[in-house]
């Protein structure tokens, strides 16, 4: 099964746009994530990503069933996505509310975070609320406690607007470069340690897209080569995640 067919074949122009925007972009979301997930004070007020569910329909195995919900506690290994699922299912039961999940990254259709009253991503609210007029766009902001914004004006990483350079180079790289490699320098074991997708700290940060702190791993005569359970270099998923200053240097 083709899964982003699957996930096109009853949607508009407009809302497989805004799919195909929010996975484009969820490299963004996941860097700032994994940052989030090091600092000691949390700054984030929430991060979500919405995954298509898909049901096989034993009325009509040629059309299975597409339901689209949101998940929390978000973990990425660079193909498999999992989390929490917050919403009950109205269509599909194979899954429910509060059980961990996991997806392929194909079925990511949409991703957002809320820092400091700003809403970053949100591809597919934002195409329905274009849909609405001011009141009903306050009344549905309302249902969920946000406000959403210009939904013409959409932002992917913190401070976007003042300082555009953070699209190319998370400002905590580079704040905490120092510290990472005193880090390293007095473990120098965590290079080779494997989590249980099999990926080592260069395959994570390529995921992250720490061009900086792989910059320094490279310094280590790390093996490039290296694969994880999915038989993936860093080189790989760098490309995946659509890092390709990454997939070049580490080539």
């Amino acid at each position: 099964m083709n899964i982003r067919n699957t996930i096109f074949a009853s949607e508009s122009p407009e809302m497989i746009s805004a799919f195909n925007k929010a996975q484009e972009t969820f490299k963004y979301f996941w860097r700032e994530l994994s940052w989030e997930y090091r600092r000691i004070i949390p700054v984030f007020d929430l991060a979500y990503v919405k995954c298509a569910f898909i049901q096989v329909d034993n009325d009509s195995s040629d059309s299975p069933l597409v339901e689209y919900m949101w998940i929390s506690q978000i973990d990425f290994d660079g193909t498999t996505i999992s989390g929490q699922l917050m919403n009950q299912p109205n269509y599909i039961d194979n899954v429910q509310a509060g059980e961990i999940i996991e997806q392929p990254f194909e079925a990511i259709v949409d991703w957002m975070f809320l820092t400091q009253d700003q809403v970053y991503g949100g591809f597919t609210i934002q195409e329905y609320r274009k849909q609405l007029n001011d009141s009903e766009r306050k009344e549905y902001d309302a249902s969920w406690g946000i406000n959403f914004g210009d939904p013409n004006n959409i932002l992917f990483v913190y401070d976007q607007e003042e300082h555009p350079e953070n699209l190319i180079e998370h400002p905590m790289c580079e704040k905490m470069l120092d510290s990472f490699l005193n880090f390293i320098q007095t473990n120098p074991t965590v290079i080779h340690e494997r989590d249980d997708r099999g990926n080592q700290l260069l395959h994570r940060e390529a995921i992250a897209g720490n061009f900086l702190i792989i910059q320094a791993l490279l310094q280590h005569n790390l093996d490039k080569s290296a694969l994880n359970n999915q038989s993936m270099t860093a080189s790989d998923l760098a490309r995946k995640m659509g890092w390709e200053n990454i997939a070049k240097l580490l080539a």
